[in-house]
């Protein structure tokens, strides 16, 4: 594989982001009936998997406690048992009540309410809650609101830094400003049932309420790019060992990688030295 040739950072973005939604087509993030449950997610997910996620959010569910209303009225020990599932329970169900505490305080309990404030103002204060990290407050932006801003992840950021586009130090709104540069002026994708079905796509959730929603095309763009940057870092560009020969990105990659077969050759005929 020839390397390619050398990119500015916004345009590997672009570049990136070209690829993955011409050969995957739209992912349908985030998997959701309500924009609460949306925040739900976000603050559940932190630091666990979203299997683990989905458990919780199908308990509060199962005993109609995943609204507003619910978080507010359920006990606190009876909340951390039915998010148990989540990791750091006792945390994040805290961090729930915390959430709605906010929403009466500042906004009488209306979601409609909040989501009418302004993106960097309502930002500021969904970063001063306790808990409420930047990717945390900009999933509940942009997937529960459609507000116009990107999240970054540690797929975002494991991705972009073997692509070369962004270093090991780069903070988060650094590379949050990268992405958005970046695509300002990208289109949205097609909706994938419009595609030819590809059996080599990674497995994306069904289009659900939340997922479908209307928003301005640039929230939908940055939708679509995190939803593609999960899928590679989940399934191609792992910790260990990536699979760059396999992922649509690899021709991307400005210095080829070796496979691992190579990598461990390597490193046994070193050994026997």
């Amino acid at each position: 594989m020839k390397p390619a040739k050398a990119r500015t950072p916004e345009a590997t973005v672009r570049a990136i982001y070209r690829k993955l939604s011409r050969t995957w087509g739209r992912q349908h993030w985030w998997p959701a009936e309500t924009p609460f449950e949306v925040i739900a997610g976000a603050i559940l997910t932190q630091n666990t998997s979203w299997t683990n996620v989905e458990r919780a959010l199908s308990s509060l569910k199962a005993e109609g406690k995943l609204s507003i209303e619910g978080i507010r009225e359920l006990p606190l020990p009876e909340l951390e048992k039915l998010v148990r599932s989540s990791g750091y329970f006792r945390r994040k169900a805290q961090r729930l009540k915390n959430f709605v505490c906010f929403l009466d305080a500042r906004y009488a309990g209306s979601l409609e309410q909040m989501y009418a404030a302004p993106t960097q103002e309502l930002r500021a204060e969904l970063l001063s809650l306790n808990g409420i990290g930047p990717e945390t407050a900009d999933s509940i932006l942009l997937y529960g609101g459609s507000h116009e801003t990107f999240v970054v992840d540690a797929y975002t950021r494991r991705v972009l830094e073997r692509h070369e586009s962004i270093s090991v130090a780069a903070k988060y709104d650094a590379i949050r400003g990268l992405v958005e540069r970046a695509l300002r002026r990208e289109l949205a994708s097609p909706p994938a049932t419009a595609r030819t079905p590809d059996p080599g796509r990674p497995p994306i959730h069904s289009p659900s309420a939340m997922s479908t929603a209307p928003r301005s095309p640039m929230a939908q763009i940055y939708n679509e790019m995190h939803g593609l940057l999960v899928q590679v870092g989940k399934h191609y560009c792992v910790k260990q060992e990536p699979k760059c020969n396999l992922c649509p990105l690899g021709p991307l990659l400005p210095s080829p990688r070796p496979h691992p077969d190579m990598v461990g050759r390597k490193t046994r005929n070193q050994g026997g030295r």
